[in-house]
């Protein structure tokens, strides 16, 4: 009974003699996350008015194609309802600007940000109903286009790491 009490390492079963891994914690290699651009015409605040609902090719064996054109598509029925909007108040508010003193873009602002509030819940609930799951997260980020100092809203496709369930603590 007394040599099962205690917890013996064998040779070569001590994590921390490992070159590779001196602090006794196991790095996990996650890809690069997906950017997702948008291809509309328009672009408002750095928010473009479609995204594609083309599977890009390192989501083919996570994701099926239904969900994903399902996902996009949701994006792009918010982007459809309110970009429009966006837009009418923004021609108003450079048309008013100068008799209002710039204030005629609060407006358009705060449909902004309503809209953008709409698509963070939107993925939110995608993610917490299907893509956590699937070891994926969806989120709105920032990003430069490519050759200027414009900001423009991506959406992100992070890997999320595998937790090892049978591996001691």
């Amino acid at each position: 009974m007394d040599r099962y009490s205690g917890i013996y390492y064998q040779e070569g079963e001590d994590s921390s003699d490992d070159p590779e891994n001196t602090l006794g914690v196991d790095i996990i290699l996650v890809p690069e996350p997906i950017t997702l651009r948008g291809v509309g015409s328009v672009t408002i605040f750095g928010l473009n008015n479609k995204f594609s609902s083309e599977l890009p090719s390192t989501l083919h064996s996570r994701v099926a194609p239904e969900e994903y054109k399902e996902t996009i598509d949701k994006i792009n029925r918010v982007l459809r309802k309110n970009l429009p909007t966006n837009a009418r108040l923004l021609f108003f508010g450079c048309f008013f600007c100068c008799c209002t003193f710039g204030c005629s873009f609060w407006p358009v602002i705060c449909s902004s940000r309503r809209t953008l509030r709409l698509l963070h819940r939107l993925l939110e609930r995608e993610n917490r109903n299907l893509y956590y799951k699937l070891g994926l997260r969806w989120h709105l980020s920032k990003q430069h286009l490519d050759a200027s100092n414009l900001l423009e809203y991506v959406i992100l496709i992070e890997f999320l790491p595998r937790i090892p369930i049978y591996k001691p603590d």
